[in-house]
C-alpha cells in the first residue's frame, strides 16, 4: 500500500513541477513517465486521466493550505502578524525557489483553457484563501491591529491580488526581492497609526 502512495505522490510532485515550468497544457503523461521513471500505463492506473491527476493535485494543495492556516491561526493570534507570516512564507519560497509559486496561481492564469473540473478546483482554492483572509481582516479590525479602508471582503481580495501579483512580478523580472518590495506598502497601509 505504501508503494502505491509513494508512486502516487511522485506522480503528483512531478505534475506540480511540470505545471510550474510549462503549464497545464504543456505536459503529458509521457513527460511524467520520463521524470518518475514509470510507464504511462502505471500513471493511468493511479490517475486515469490528466484531469483526475490535476484535480487531485489542486485538492491536496488546498487541503495542505487549510492545514497550514489552522496551525498558523493557533500559533499567531495577532491578525496583522498572520498577514506578515503569510506574505513572508511566499517571500521565502520565492527566494530559495523551494516552492516559488502557488500552483493554483499558475493554473488560474490558464483558466480559459482548463477542463471545467480542474477550473472548479482552482476556483475552490481561491474561494478558500479569500474566505480565510476575509476572516483575518474582520478579526484584525475588531482587535484594532488592522486598519481597513474598505469592507473586510474587499481588503481580503486586494491583499490576495497583491500577494499573487507580486509573485508574478518576481517571476517576470527574475528578481525575488520584488515580492517584498511590492508587499511592504500594502502591509504598511493595513498597520494602524500609533499615536504617542
Amino acid at each position: 500500500m505504501s508503494n502505491f502512495s509513494n508512486t502516487s505522490d511522485d506522480i503528483l510532485a512531478s505534475a506540480r513541477t511540470l505545471i510550474m515550468n510549462v503549464g497545464y497544457n504543456g505536459f503529458s503523461y509521457a513527460d511524467i513517465s520520463e521524470v518518475v521513471g514509470i510507464r504511462k500505463a502505471s500513471i493511468h492506473h493511479h490517475f486515469p486521466s490528466k484531469v483526475d491527476l490535476v484535480r487531485e493535485l489542486v485538492k491536496r494543495y488546498r487541503e495542505d493550505g487549510q492545514a497550514s492556516v489552522t496551525i498558523l491561526e493557533q500559533n499567531v493570534p495577532n491578525a496583522l502578524d498572520i498577514l506578515k507570516v503569510y506574505a513572508n512564507h511566499w517571500s521565502k519560497c520565492i527566494e530559495d525557489a523551494s516552492r516559488p509559486y502557488c500552483v493554483c496561481a499558475l493554473l488560474a492564469s490558464e483558466l480559459p483553457s482548463l477542463p471545467p473540473e480542474v477550473a472548479a478546483e482552482v476556483r475552490g482554492f481561491f474561494r478558500f484563501i479569500s474566505s480565510w483572509l476575509t476572516s483575518v481582516m474582520e478579526r484584525g479590525a475588531g482587535q484594532g491591529v488592522l486598519r481597513l479602508d474598505s469592507e473586510p471582503e474587499v481588503e481580503a481580495e486586494a491583499f490576495l491580488a497583491t500577494v499573487y501579483g507580486a509573485m508574478l512580478s518576481a517571476r517576470a523580472y527574475g528578481k525575488p526581492d520584488i515580492f517584498g518590495t511590492i508587499l511592504a506598502p500594502t502591509l504598511q497601509r493595513l498597520t494602524p497609526v500609533v499615536s504617542h
